[in-house]
């Protein structure tokens, strides 16, 4: 049957990323069943079950909240995949969804040397409150893929590093000691085709991307048909 894949949903009037998104869930990700957290969509089925949170302040706090409902969500499947809603499995996944980081955090620190900004900040933090809790080299979680999640590792993960909502994914994975394997991250920001192809196991897009890009045109091309979680006809 597969575990349930829960999904932070953001207030928005479609979200023609979540419909793809669902699509190439539906094709290659096996899952149980699909949880939206957050806002319900008006176009979704009611094969896609819901946890309604109120959503207010940063994104982050918002997927935070969303994370602590599922955890809390006896019907959730216990581990389940938390992945976001634009995020695209774009090959077959008959296992399941594999635990992936992005390498040592030190080496994403360094590679924004300078930049500052929320993320930044909080990246920094994060990192700073896992090597001060006897992590000398913690590993990012923070990587647009699906991930497993164990809901009394990912509450104790939260209960013990409040605050550091950017990184929840990291500390989680640190703390539970969940190694994987090392990707670069998927994220497609831009219109120009490049960055991804054919052999891309994962895509993530920003809005624009996604809409007037090739990445969006490569990820349409490729789940035309609609899935269970759509109401035929709605857009």
């Amino acid at each position: 049957m597969g575990l349930d894949l829960v999904v932070p949903v953001r207030e928005a009037a479609t979200n023609a990323q979540l419909r793809w998104a669902l699509r190439s869930w539906s094709a290659n990700l096996p899952h149980r069943h699909v949880w939206t957290v957050g806002h319900r969509l008006h176009w979704l089925t009611e094969e896609a079950r819901h946890i309604p949170t109120r959503q207010q302040g940063f994104s982050y706090a918002n997927t935070t909240l969303a994370m602590r409902a599922a955890c809390d969500e006896p019907e959730v499947s216990d581990p389940f995949i938390w992945v976001d809603d634009d995020v695209f499995a774009m090959h077959p996944m008959p296992d399941g969804a594999p635990v992936v980081h992005r390498g040592p955090m030190r080496e994403l620190i360094a590679a924004r040397a300078g930049q500052a900004g929320p993320y930044v900040e909080e990246l920094r933090a994060t990192y700073g409150w896992l090597t001060g809790r006897g992590y000398p080299d913690p590993l990012s979680y923070d990587v647009h893929a699906p991930m497993p999640v164990s809901k009394a590792g990912m509450v104790a993960a939260l209960d013990a590093a409040p605050g550091h909502d950017a990184h929840k994914r990291t500390v989680y994975g640190v703390l539970a000691e969940l190694g994987g394997e090392r990707v670069d991250d998927v994220k497609i920001t831009y219109r120009a085709p490049r960055g991804f192809g054919p052999d891309s196991r994962f895509l993530s897009t920003l809005p624009d991307a996604f809409t007037n890009g090739h990445v969006g045109r490569f990820i349409r091309d490729a789940f035309p048909q609609p899935c269970r979680y759509e109401t035929a006809g709605r857009r």
